[in-house]
C-alpha cells in the first residue's frame, strides 16, 4: 500500500512540474519585448530597447507574492556587483501602481523597475510563461536572443550560472 502510494506521489509530482515548465517562446516574442515601453513607479519612461545589447534579466513579480519578494534582496545584490561588469536587470511589476509604489518606499530597489500591470501576465506568456505564476524571470543574451527561462523563485545558483554564460 505504502509503494502504491509513493507511486502515485512520484507520478503527481512529476505531473505538475512538466506543466509548471516554461515552454519556449514563440519565434516572434523576443522580438516583440524589445518594443514595450512601460511606466517606471516615478512616472518616467522605461523602454526596453534601452537594454539591447547588453545581457539582461527580467524578473516578473508582484508585492503579494512572496517569493518574488524574498528573491528581490539578492536581485539587488547581484545587481550592484554586476551592474558595472555589463550585466542588467529590470524588474517588471504585475501589480497596482500604487501597491508597488507604497513596497518600494519600504524596500528600494537600485535597478528599474516597470508598471506592467495585467499586460504583463500577457508578455510573460509570451515569453514562455503559460502557467502564468509569479516569479518569472526570462534571461536574454547580448544578442537579445532568449537564453534561459524560470518559473519559480531565483536562487543564487541560477544568477551565477547566467553571469558565466553570459559574460
Amino acid at each position: 500500500m505504502l509503494g502504491v502510494g509513493l507511486a502515485a506521489a512520484t507520478a503527481g509530482a512529476s505531473v505538475a512540474l512538466w506543466q509548471l515548465r516554461p515552454e519556449a517562446p514563440g519565434p516572434q516574442a523576443g522580438h516583440d519585448f524589445w518594443r514595450q515601453q512601460f511606466v517606471q513607479p516615478d512616472g518616467a519612461a522605461l523602454a526596453m530597447e534601452a537594454f539591447r545589447g547588453r545581457p539582461l534579466l527580467v524578473n516578473f513579480w508582484a508585492t503579494w507574492c512572496p517569493p518574488c519578494v524574498e528573491e528581490l534582496p539578492m536581485l539587488e545584490a547581484f545587481w550592484r556587483e554586476n551592474g558595472p561588469k555589463g550585466l542588467q536587470i529590470v524588474a517588471l511589476a504585475i501589480d497596482q501602481p500604487s501597491s508597488v509604489r507604497r513596497f518600494l518606499e519600504r524596500h528600494p530597489l537600485s535597478f528599474p523597475v516597470g508598471l506592467a500591470g495585467l499586460e504583463g501576465t500577457q508578455l510573460a506568456k509570451s515569453l514562455g510563461n503559460s502557467a502564468g505564476g509569479l516569479p518569472f524571470s526570462v534571461f536574454f543574451a547580448k544578442d537579445g536572443g532568449i537564453y534561459q527561462q524560470k518559473l519559480g523563485q531565483l536562487h543564487l545558483d541560477d544568477l551565477e550560472r547566467w553571469r558565466a554564460a553570459s559574460l
